[in-house]
């Protein structure tokens, strides 16, 4: 009877290895075809860096969306703000950068100070974002951003938040087996493919 135990642990084990292989391998399969789409559909690599922007922004959304639902986790999740600013594609940080940023910024803060128990507590990161992208120097607006100096600071951010949220799931299995790791580990990866895309085409 131990003998038949054993054998029935040691086979769920290898059998829950050889789905989280083959995960992986999906994971890798699904992002080799997501660069070759984006670079075909539009016939170039600006639009390959400008789609991946837009997925990467998406995820980092995702991620703050997940940490203020009942899948609250302990990343530090106000990074995202930065990799957003980082991130976001030019025709959205131009719009966010002038006159509706202004108003949407002016509008927050006057909300902030005036009706505090009107501005709920998931407004504030959103907010925050709102008026870096309104205040930020030029330095950083200009000559950061689109830089490689801006793709190797959100991968440092992005490469931050994998090792927390590994550490938080007890693991590295953990945190692709668990519910709840699953969906926050595919979002942090998704942070990694702009900064790794830009940095190649750097390099290219």
């Amino acid at each position: 009877m131990t003998k038949m135990m054993g054998f029935l642990a040691m086979k769920t084990d290898q059998l829950r290895n050889d789905m989280i292989d083959s995960d992986l391998r999906e994971i890798g399969i699904a992002a080799r075809k997501l660069a070759d789409h984006a670079f075909l559909l539009g016939g170039g690599l600006g639009f390959g860096t400008s789609f991946l922007g837009f997925l990467a922004c998406a995820a980092a959304i995702y991620l703050l969306v997940l940490d203020r639902t009942n899948w609250k986790t302990n990343m530090l999740t106000s990074l995202l703000i930065p990799y957003i600013f980082f991130s976001l594609p030019s025709i959205v940080f131009n719009i966010f950068r002038g006159e509706i940023g202004l108003w949407v910024a002016f509008i927050a803060v006057v909300v902030r100070l005036f009706f505090p128990h009107r501005f709920p507590d998931w407004l504030e990161l959103p907010g925050a974002l709102i008026l870096l992208l309104v205040v930020a120097p030029g330095f950083f607006a200009q000559t950061v951003r689109g830089n490689i100096i801006g793709a190797a600071i959100c991968l440092i951010i992005a490469c931050y938040l994998l090792q927390e949220h590994i550490r938080a799931s007890g693991g590295f299995r953990n945190s692709f087996t668990q519910s709840k790791g699953v969906s926050n580990s595919i979002g942090i990866i998704l942070l990694m493919v702009y900064p790794v895309w830009c940095a190649v085409m750097f390099i290219l």
